[in-house]
């Protein structure tokens, strides 16, 4: 499985360089990409698109979402399957992805952890066994995130929205009036090195549920993204997630 890492010269992007060069999964890095010029020796880099002369079975994209779409434009033109991990995209960036896949297969998740896939069906079990009490998510990461709320957070809320089909997002709480019973409330903190951690909490008057997720070594997303890659190879065009790997494997 040749893969080109997009963001590459990134912490993530050096972490699937990392496992691919021990092989996880067969998986063999044939190229780099990165907007500033990154040495990796095992590997050739890029920072042009039009450069790369090795068309790889898969990207695997932990970079900006700014550069989504000039590399969904590589991927379409050479008909490489896209395994997108960035956030934080806009309504615009969102609609490129959607086209793009109407032409390849492109996984796209906002967390690529096993973990979290499982606490979207226990707090949407948790929800709609508890259909009148109260749900906020609480996130937190490290001081140099630039999204807020983490797109994980934003998953976890629009999965249950699902449940939940009248429910309104509220991202922070100020000011000086109760909390709306439909509200999902989203609550951001950005501090030292965290990794992730994500809480969904569910109250009622008399008892509370806490589910929670908390990722100890960026290699759990970087294991994800290979794993999807694996998964993403041979399929036909259309978007993916992790939702559907867990079915599906």
């Amino acid at each position: 499985m040749k893969i080109l890492i997009c963001g590459v010269g990134g912490r993530m992007g050096r972490e699937v360089a990392k496992l691919a060069l021990d092989g996880m999964r067969g998986a063999v890095p044939v190229a780099g990409f990165d907007l500033l010029p990154v040495d990796t020796r095992e590997f050739p880099t890029y920072t042009e698109w039009s450069a790369i002369t090795e068309t790889p079975d898969c990207i695997i994209d932990f970079s900006h979402h700014a550069g989504t779409a000039a590399m969904l434009e590589y991927a379409v033109e050479k008909r490489v399957p896209v395994v997108l991990a960035t956030t934080g995209h806009t309504e615009e960036e969102t609609e490129v992805i959607r086209r793009a896949s109407e032409a390849i297969p492109i996984f796209h998740s906002a967390n690529m952890s096993l973990g979290i896939a499982l606490l979207v069906e226990l707090a949407k079990t948790a929800a709609k066994a508890f259909p009148e009490a109260d749900i906020e998510i609480v996130e937190k990461h490290h001081n140099r995130k630039l999204d807020a709320p983490s797109g994980t957070a934003l998953l976890l809320a629009r999965e249950l929205q699902e449940v939940r089909e009248d429910a309104t997002l509220i991202c922070g709480r100020s000011g000086h009036a109760k909390r709306e019973k439909k509200e999902i409330g989203i609550h951001a903190i950005r501090m030292g090195n965290i990794v992730g951690e994500h809480e969904v909490i569910i109250g009622t008057d008399s008892q509370t549920i806490t589910l929670k997720h908390e990722a100890h070594s960026r290699s759990l997303f970087a294991e994800g993204a290979i794993a999807a890659a694996d998964f993403l190879i041979g399929k036909p065009e259309g978007l993916y997630d992790m939702k559907r790997m867990l079915e599906e494997s």
